[in-house]
């Protein structure tokens, strides 16, 4: 079979996706500052909020990377929605600060259960990219919740990528989460839902 052929059937398996790859912030500096105990603990509370928050938006988590995770969605919103919440509630919980990359596309979806193609790519380097705090997304399709919001459009050169690309910094409407510490609606609503589902 020719490279021709391959394409053809390959491009049968083609999914159109949203990813969003999350990470917590200088946890390389977090293990020396404060010992293996300490980062395990905050690896459980980032990975209790990642595994308490997706499913209320009806995404899941694909795999587990280190101080991270990679998140998919079959629509943008939900991905987003998850993300920024998981962003909020850590903050609440956690020593560290998240960041994330999200990007949606048509990719290749690999004998079921692993995704290949662009907007993968993008997603995982555009977690790279983002300060602590921050979620970095394509603006390309994009579809915000009500209660997020378009802090800032930035230009970003990516590693493998031959253009730079434009890319929109997001962030939850304070009124929504209310203080870091405090009981924002959003929060509260989360947080409530989770305590009822929590085994």
């Amino acid at each position: 079979m020719d490279t021709a052929q391959l394409a053809a059937v390959a491009s049968g398996n083609r999914v159109h996706r949203s990813f969003a790859f999350i990470d917590l912030s200088g946890f390389t500096d977090f293990v020396d500052a404060h010992g293996d105990e300490a980062a395990v603990e905050e690896l459980q509370r980032l990975r209790s909020s990642v595994r308490e928050v997706t499913p209320l938006f009806g995404v899941r988590v694909e795999k587990w990377l280190g101080d991270g995770c990679m998140i998919v969605g079959v629509d943008n919103e939900p991905v987003v929605a998850a993300v920024v919440a998981i962003q909020q509630r850590h903050q609440r919980t956690g020593a560290l600060s998240l960041r994330a990359g999200i990007a949606t596309g048509d990719v290749l979806l690999l004998e079921g259960d692993d995704y290949i193609g662009r907007s993968v790519n993008i997603a995982a380097r555009l977690c790279d990219k983002a300060e602590a705090g921050t979620v970095l997304a394509t603006p390309d399709d994009l579809h915000l919740p009500t209660w997020v919001h378009i802090a800032d459009t930035r230009t970003v050169s990516i590693r493998g990528i031959a253009e730079p690309l434009e890319v929109v910094a997001l962030a939850a409407e304070p009124s929504m989460f209310g203080s870091p510490r405090g009981n924002g609606v959003l929060v509260s609503l989360v947080d409530g839902l989770t305590r009822r589902i929590r085994p």
